[in-house]
């Protein structure tokens, strides 16, 4: 472990590998699988041989070179299947969006209240309203926007 923060520098390394050779679950694929077309040899399994290794250490170059540009050529593809599983991801995440959301429809005239956001000048702090208002709706817009008059007309 680093004993203090001044040391962050020395675990980089480490870290990078652990980040680079997790399947991410929006790809279905490693970073470095992606990268260079195969998995990642941890370095324990240099030291302790995995069956990969001893099999990579038993062949000789010739049949290693072509075996290597078989996996280089399989690259597109493994890198399309991952785009394909990160569209259904991504559509998956939006289903489980839109499930919970519920669209709103306003008309002209009606009578609304306006959301404090955490970054506007009126969020003063944990006990100040959320909500603003009333409003009256004076033109909608397409996609849900609106332009919003307080009761006295103003534009707000």
């Amino acid at each position: 472990m680093v004993q203090g923060s001044r040391q962050w520098h020395e675990k980089l390394s480490f870290a990078m590998l652990g980040y680079r050779t997790t399947v991410r679950t929006s790809i279905g694929a490693t970073p470095y699988l992606l990268v260079y077309g195969t998995e990642a040899v941890i370095p324990a399994e240099v030291e302790i041989p995995s069956l990969r290794v001893i099999i990579k250490a038993e062949i000789d170059d010739d049949e290693w070179v072509k075996t290597r540009l078989k996996q280089l050529s399989l690259i597109d593809e493994k890198r399309l299947t991952s785009v394909c599983h990160g569209q259904l991801y991504q559509k998956r995440m939006a289903q489980a969006y839109k499930k919970k959301v519920r669209p709103r429809h306003f008309e002209v005239g009606q009578l609304v209240l306006r959301r404090i956001l955490p970054h506007q000048i009126e969020a003063k702090g944990k006990f100040s309203p959320n909500w603003q208002g009333p409003f009256i709706v004076k033109k909608v817009l397409p996609n849900g926007a609106s332009y919003l008059t307080d009761i006295e007309g103003k534009m707000a």
